[in-house]
């Protein structure tokens, strides 16, 4: 009978590799620890070149470029970019529904009784969005990269403490979907990934989301506004907003096995597994 990989040696092959090992199959158990060796001689040379190149030649870290990639980009296209606090309030994540009898709750990093690390950045800005509105007639145009934090489960697609762009225009001209359609595409182009499917998902803070889907991994949820939250944030403005996470588009960018490879991290850089 054909035997795979254990889950074991599938775990320390994609520390260092970035090809699906799960779906091989072998004729023995000797026949498997063979490949496994091989295979893991293979992905570690591999890994060891990939640092020696790092050092020969210094580039910024890839999750910091395609931050600055994406940015640029929306800048380009009139938006402001702002910085706002990881800290928030719980009564600030209240306003967002975010409660006690809600799931994205018990994901929550509580530093006390009533304040907490962000676990996105949309709170903080409909607090911007409405400040800058009495500065302007005009549309309002905003956006953020910056840390958020839930309790995830630990899977190759989900950190604790990850990065987010959130972008939104308060006010756009024309309607707020196809506006809303038009800023995704400039981020995912500025993401070098311009292949992606738009799908319709239910969500628990916005109930229904605009999502974008690269071979059945989310990338980025969207929405448009008026919404049922925004009275509590004193906005009466149509809005179009979408947030993405970045470590994601560039886990599928560089093909990595791991979104761990692309983040903060003490174990891997650009890629490579440096312990």
């Amino acid at each position: 009978m054909a035997v795979k990989y254990t889950d074991a040696q599938v775990q320390r092959l994609r520390e260092y590799g970035n090809v699906s090992y799960e779906a091989k199959l072998f004729e023995s158990i000797a026949d498997r620890d063979a490949a496994f060796s091989k295979e893991m001689s293979e992905a570690a040379s591999a890994n060891e070149a990939g640092i020696q190149q790092m050092i020969g030649h210094p580039a910024r870290h890839g999750l910091t470029q395609i931050m600055s990639d994406i940015s640029n980009a929306l800048v380009a296209d009139g938006f402001i970019e702002v910085r706002t606090p990881i800290i928030i309030s719980r009564d600030a994540l209240a306003r967002m529904t975010i409660t006690e009898e809600k799931p994205l709750f018990k994901q929550v990093f509580w530093l006390d009784e009533k304040r907490a690390l962000r676990p996105m950045l949309a709170t903080n800005l409909y607090t911007v969005m409405r400040s800058l509105r009495d500065h302007t007639k005009g549309p309002v145009k905003i956006f953020e990269v910056g840390s958020c934090f839930r309790k995830e489960s630990h899977s190759g697609m989900h950190l604790e403490e990850f990065t987010m762009l959130n972008l939104v225009d308060m006010g756009p001209a024309g309607d707020p979907t196809e506006t809303l359609k038009r800023y995704i595409d400039i981020v995912m182009k500025a993401a070098h990934l311009p292949d992606y499917n738009l799908v319709h998902e239910e969500s628990d803070v916005y109930k229904e989301t605009i999502d974008v889907d690269i071979n059945g991994q989310e990338v980025c949820s969207a929405a448009v506004g008026p919404h049922y939250l925004d009275a509590a944030h004193d906005v009466h403005e149509p809005w179009s907003g979408a947030g993405f996470g970045i470590e994601r588009l560039l886990t599928i960018k560089e093909k990595y096995s791991t979104v761990k490879k692309g983040g903060a991290s003490l174990s891997y850089l650009n890629g490579c597994k440096i312990n």
